[in-house]
């Protein structure tokens, strides 16, 4: 498999996690978008599993779902935010993935005679999941997970040190991420930790081209030059990503000092200059807003933000269409005791949030949670779970069924409205085997999905083994829900809303997934505006746009 003409751009991590190499490498990206390059990215994991899907928010963060069903990085979210396109399967590549084909070709007889060993079969089937990705790109751009020096990531970058000697020097550059910390008893920065993350990447024969350095102090450029002579750089190869209000100032920060200019140069590509004016634009409304709301977001897991990153961003993106800044405020399910309990936590909240989720732990919490913004005409949007706990509570509040629940949470339940897919009654294997990926769906004419899409035909991402039980839709309908979205066959409910509320509505799939900075999600902006309205009810203004038509109408 050739690469053609395709660049390549491999973005390592050291002396800490964390530091932020996904959106670094994001940010790269999007620069290069704005040049006219066609870009894609790909992110290495080197842990054992096979993808992220079975392990817990608490330990890995958000699973990002591609339109493919693949369960990804949420690094892929990132990438698809700041590049703003699709990503698939091979987009993401773990240890575990890597030797399940290694063992399934060995198996199958394509190594008879030799013995398999890291090097040469597991790095070029490394080096294979790279050169899948040329064919149609400009440049690829491939994040190595983990930190320079760890037992678990030495096969990749064995596997890129080869790949940059058979591709040569001009068609690949390598993009080490380090932290210069700042002593505050010293009173400076300190550039030792940069200097031996480099030497370890060194002594595996990997020489970085470009340093990014991060860093909560600006680097002067005496600390600048200290680096690229101790690290082997250019002096102009350091870059600095300094700590910022927004993700989105980054590609700013980096276009500042020149960072695709340089990696161009030493790509050799000839483009032209890049326009940020639009992302300019849309991050100065993110910094900026004429009005703030505040979002409730209540769920299981809301001690790591970062379970629900895809959700964190979506509703920032849906305030940019409204010219709001949106406040989250975080709250724990198991909080909501009672009634009581939901109004002293939901008092000053413009809009409530029930994110997806596994388990019957906070069930009840949430059920509380809904019911308030239900009886109080707060916004409120359901997203996968979120739309199950509308359902149950709907259920036991309004159509006063007996024993209202899901089988998830009690499997012999007297009023089951959420069951099992029937296509999830056999399965056994619990990786990679829910209803995944993009799915069509058709909305109600006239609805308050319909509006937002401005469409009656969608198609959105799912996660999912369980639905809503098709044996309790009509008795639910007659007590008042709408049943506005459902799968072309009209055998699953994909939206549902609530007729005479100000705004409300669950949906069975992600729509934060789908979300770009460049292109909020119809469904968050919708909802944001909502927000936004009752927040000007509540402070007793008129928006913009109702004074707007109060002017007209005159």
């Amino acid at each position: 498999m050739t690469t053609g003409n395709t660049k390549f751009i491999f973005v390592t991590g050291g002396v800490v996690s964390s530091l932020g190499k996904g959106i670094a490498a994001a940010s790269l990206g999007r620069l290069l978008v704005e040049r006219g390059l066609s870009v894609t990215m790909l992110k290495f994991d080197p842990y054992i599993n096979v993808d992220p899907g079975t392990m817990s928010p608490f330990q890995h963060g958000e699973v990002f779902v591609t339109d493919d069903g693949a369960e990804t990085d949420l690094d892929l979210g990132h990438y698809e935010r700041f590049i703003d396109r699709s990503l698939t399967q091979q987009n993401n590549v773990t240890t575990g993935r890597v030797y399940q084909n290694v063992i399934r070709k060995e198996r199958g007889g394509e190594y008879l005679g030799s013995t398999v060993q890291v090097i040469p079969h597991i790095t070029d089937e490394i080096k294979h999941a790279i050169r899948r990705s040329a064919p149609d790109h400009d440049v690829v751009i491939i994040e190595i997970g983990g930190t320079v020096g760890d037992i678990e990531s030495l096969p990749f970058l064995e596997a890129i040190r080869q790949f940059r000697q058979e591709v040569g020097r001009e068609n690949a550059i390598f993009v080490h991420l380090t932290l210069v910390p700042y002593i505050a008893a010293a009173g400076e920065l300190k550039t030792k930790p940069t200097q031996h993350s480099v030497r370890e990447l060194m002594e595996i024969g990997i020489q970085p081209d470009l340093l990014v350095c991060r860093s909560e102090m600006p680097l002067s450029a005496d600390v600048k030059r200290k680096i690229a002579l101790f690290c082997n750089v250019d002096f102009g190869h350091v870059i600095e990503s300094p700590d910022v209000t927004s993700i989105y100032e980054i590609p700013i920060r980096f276009l500042e000092q020149g960072f695709d200019r340089v990696v161009c140069e030493r790509l050799n590509l000839t483009t032209r200059e890049p326009d940020l004016g639009y992302w300019k634009a849309m991050t100065e409304k993110i910094l900026r807003p004429t009005e703030r709301v505040r979002i409730a977001v209540v769920g299981k897991y809301t001690d790591l933000h970062d379970a629900y990153k895809s959700v964190q961003e979506a509703l920032l993106h849906g305030g940019i269409p409204n010219d709001v800044g949106v406040d989250i405020e975080w709250v724990g399910s198991d909080q909501f005791t009672d009634q009581a309990a939901a109004a002293r936590l939901l008092s000053g909240i413009h809009g409530l949030l029930i994110p997806g989720g596994f388990g019957v732990r906070g069930v009840d919490g949430m059920v509380e949670a809904v019911r308030y913004a239900r009886e109080n005409g707060l916004p409120f949007f359901g997203i996968c779970l979120g739309l199950q706990i509308a359902i149950i509570e709907f259920g036991r509040n309004v159509a006063q069924l007996k024993g209202t629940n899901s089988t998830e949470f009690e499997p012999d339940c007297e009023s089951p409205v959420i069951s099992l897919l029937p296509s999830q009654r056999d399965v056994s294997d619990l990786g990679g085997t829910m209803r995944l990926g993009a799915y069509p769906a058709r909305l109600r004419a006239g609805s308050l999905a319909a509006r937002a899409y401005n469409s009656t035909e969608i198609s959105e991402r799912h996660r999912h083994r369980w639905e809503v039980s098709n044996a309790f839709r009509d008795l639910l309908a007659e007590h008042g829900i709408r049943f506005s979205g459902l799968s072309p066959d009209g055998g699953l409910v994909e939206i549902i809303e609530l007729p005479g509320h100000p705004w409300y509505l669950g949906c069975q799939f992600h729509p934060e997934l789908k979300s770009r900075p460049t292109r909020p999600h119809p469904l968050f902006a919708s909802f944001i505006g909502a927000a936004r309205r009752h927040a000007d009810a509540a402070a007793g203004r008129t928006s913009a746009a109702v004074q707007e038509l109060i002017e007209s109408s005159k």
